[in-house]
This record gives C-alpha cells, sequence and structure tokens, in this order.
C-alpha cells in the first residue's frame, strides 16, 4: 500500500501527519490536568511533564499546520488563528513557570483545565 494516495501529495499528507500529533499534544495537555483533579480537589494538584510536552507539542503542530495550509492555498481565518495560538502561549507559559512548584492553586490549575477545553471547542466549533 502506498503511503501516497492517488491525486494526494507531499503537503495532504503532511497535513495529516500534524493533525494526528496535534490532537495527541492536546490529548496529553488534557490527559495530564484530567489526572490531576482528584488532587486539585485536594488542593495538591502540579502541572505533570505530559502537560509541558502536550502544550509545545500542541502549539508547534498548530503553527505548522496555519503554514501547510497557507501554502496548499487554503484560506486561513487570521482572527481565529490568533485567539488559538493565544491560548496554547499562556498555557504553555503557565505550566513552564510553575512546572516545578510542588502544588499548583486550585484556581490556576483550573484556570488552564479552562484554556484547554475552551482551546478544544474553538478548534471544533469555529467554522
Amino acid at each position: 500500500m502506498p503511503l501516497l494516495q492517488e491525486g494526494e501529495d507531499v503537503k495532504d499528507v503532511l497535513i495529516h501527519l500534524f493533525v494526528g500529533l496535534h490532537i495527541i499534544g492536546i490529548a496529553s495537555l488534557l490527559g495530564g490536568f484530567l489526572t490531576q483533579l482528584k488532587a486539585m480537589g485536594q488542593a495538591t494538584a502540579r502541572f505533570v511533564p505530559a502537560m509541558l510536552h502536550g502544550a509545545f507539542t500542541m502549539l508547534v503542530t498548530g503553527v505548522a499546520l496555519v503554514g501547510l495550509n497557507q501554502a496548499d492555498g487554503q484560506p486561513v481565518d487570521n482572527v481565529k488563528i490568533g485567539v488559538k495560538l493565544a491560548l496554547p502561549i499562556v498555557i504553555l507559559g503557565l505550566v513552564y513557570v510553575k512546572r516545578d512548584d510542588e502544588t499548583v492553586g486550585k484556581r490556576l490549575f483550573g484556570l488552564m483545565g479552562l484554556f484547554t477545553t475552551a482551546n478544544i471547542f474553538i478548534a471544533v466549533l469555529w467554522t
């Protein structure tokens, strides 16, 4: 089975590859958050490495996807992309700065979860 199907070019394969990696990044970020929910209730939640790696993966693959889509001649909604870029930067900044802290406050931890969930819904619902 060939890697490229008939009528498909390298850009299409790269876009699919980066979408998959983007989903893995968001899964890592959200999964890390969900594993800490019980600890959040006990005020012992912390940002785990999976969250840092997921946020970074999400940011890098998101930027790559915008570039690949523009290179493919597809229209890009700059406002949506701006919002989708701002959220992972804030998330990555929060997780990076607080990554070594023994615990993270409930509000800050909850805010990170809210931003992550908002980013997912923006991606899915904003058309």
